[in-house]
């Protein structure tokens, strides 16, 4: 079977590596793919961006399944694109997708089907939006409503901080924040607790959990500093307690897969529920991603023992079973990755810098590339603001921290940016 992943990042090229794992597989496209994937004699690189023509390659590559990696042609319906001209793929339609690419949405659609998060609510006027922030004070979160690459998020720990994220979103740039041309901000409560990922297989009626894993959104040390997209993972995530992991299926993904099929849109896609769990084990929802977590994708699947083929062939079978029976094998040891992102970032990145001292893949180490690009001389330079991701496996997961920053030692690129603590909170006497 010919395979054809949709993205260019660190997540698409673990897609791509997993895929090409499996013995049913011929050949795996990318489009369009990054320096790594390129450098993978395992995977072929097509310089496609365009929805008609990811579909027109497909039907002329018969192409036997589609796996869309980011969110942007998820919201743009590229999943009702492919099915309209009888192609087979796993993700989202783009009614499904709206839990990741509208705020207000997710928010609306949780209270009214009872799926615990925080207090909100919803902005398109800035004079409002500060008397709310004036009403509750900070510590206070202000999310933009679109999809903004994981940096829409201010949590803002003083009435200032809150109020410029407002002006910001809905005055500055109100590019970011907008959702079917009218910009809009939710503005929510501060939740304490401990975050992590949660991430299911929907195939539109059931769900099947992956492995837990948690990452680590601040750019610097100690978890300071802006949100980015995600500097680093590990798996699994010890505050996802067997009691946790009951009550999240329960109380939220279950509900979220029903109301989605009572809404008439029905979730089929990997499903990720970012988490906020308390000192009690109670979780709430902080927010809803349509796709598979970067960076927790590079260490979930490091540690994904089943065919990851086999898995999405059951997801995409109107007429099978679906998920519900399938049972998943994972790799008894922890995985943990390490994010190298570009100078500037998360603001403005650095690129066009050569990235040299790339190790050789082993059984328990891989790097899984993002922003990188492949020139014609065959130098390979950085194109955007996370780079690469070092990951490994290693039980207890202090080995696979150590084998991590190990591997990623020799790696150097002009201004690479990185940090030293992924892991901390497992690894913290609690």
């Amino acid at each position: 079977m010919k395979v054809l992943v949709i993205g260019s990042g660190a997540r698409e090229h673990a897609l791509a590596w997993k895929l090409a794992r499996s013995p049913k597989v011929q050949r795996v496209y990318v489009a369009p793919g990054n320096g790594g994937t390129a450098l993978d004699a395992a995977l072929q690189n097509v310089p496609l961006g365009d929805l008609v023509a990811l579909a027109d390659f497909a039907v002329h590559e018969r192409i036997g399944l589609t796996v869309v990696g980011p969110e942007a042609p998820l919201a743009a319906g590229v999943v009702d694109l492919f099915r309209s001209r009888g192609l087979r793929i796993f993700g989202p339609t783009h009614g499904a997708a709206q839990l990741e690419s509208s705020k207000a949405y997710a928010k609306d659609f949780m209270q009214r089907y009872g799926i615990p998060t925080a207090r909100y609510a919803t902005f398109d006027d800035a004079a409002p939006a500060h008397a709310y922030v004036e009403r509750y004070g900070a510590p206070i979160v202000v999310k933009a409503d679109g999809l903004a690459a994981g940096k829409g998020v201010v949590v803002a720990t003083s009435d200032a901080e809150a109020h410029a994220a407002i002006d910001f979103m809905l005055s500055d740039n109100p590019g970011l924040a907008h959702i079917a041309g009218q910009a809009q901000v939710v503005i929510e409560e501060f939740m304490p607790g401990e975050e992590a990922s949660f991430i299911v297989v929907a195939d539109g009626r059931d769900a099947l959990a992956l492995a837990t894993s948690q990452d680590h959104k601040r750019i610097g040390d100690g978890d300071t500093g802006p949100n980015t997209g995600g500097m680093g993972a590990y798996s699994p995530a010890p505050v996802v307690t067997p009691q946790v992991h009951a009550r999240v299926m329960r109380e939220i993904i279950k509900p979220t897969i029903d109301g989605m099929a009572a809404d008439g849109h029905p979730f089929s896609g990997f499903l990720y529920a970012g988490l906020m769990i308390d000192g009690e084990g109670r979780a709430r929802v902080v927010e809803f991603n349509a796709r598979l977590g970067d960076p927790e994708a590079q260490v979930l699947l490091m540690r994904l023992k089943s065919d990851l083929l086999e898995v999405l062939l059951a997801a995409t079978d109107p007429q099978g079973p679906g998920v519900r029976d399938l049972d998943l094998q994972w790799d008894r040891r922890s995985a943990l990755g390490v994010v190298l992102a570009a100078g500037g970032y998360p603001a403005s990145a650095r690129k066009g810098d050569v990235i040299s001292g790339l190790p050789a893949a082993t059984d328990d180490m891989r790097v899984f590339h993002a922003a990188t690009t492949l020139r014609d001389d065959g130098t390979l330079v950085t194109s955007g603001g996370r780079v690469l991701t070092v990951t490994a496996l290693g039980e207890p997961l202090r080995a696979a921290q150590q084998r991590a920053y190990a591997a990623l030692e020799p790696i150097r690129f002009e201004g690479m940016q990185l940090r030293r603590d992924i892991g901390h909170r497992a690894l913290t006497p609690r």
